[in-house]
């Protein structure tokens, strides 16, 4: 399965596959322990960040994208 990466209302980023890998600024990667799915924080307030814990249910986080066409690449 290629990777899906899922922006969620007024929630996570889900990211799904069957090979993917995340990093921190150093390259360092994060153990997965063989995952297909993990969230990521978007509102910030994750006491586990990168990794999403919940926390935007609570904090009012709130936000709603629908997917557009980005401009041409510039070369």
């Amino acid at each position: 399965m290629p990777t899906k990466i899922t922006v969620t209302k007024n929630g996570s980023y889900r990211i799904e596959g069957d090979d993917f890998e995340l990093c921190d600024a150093n390259g360092s990667k994060y153990e997965l322990s063989g995952r297909t799915t993990i969230a990521l924080c978007r509102c910030g307030h994750s006491s586990k960040k990168p990794f999403c814990d919940g926390s935007h249910k609570s904090c009012g986080f709130e936000s709603e994208v629908t997917a557009y066409a980005l401009e041409p690449k510039k070369v």
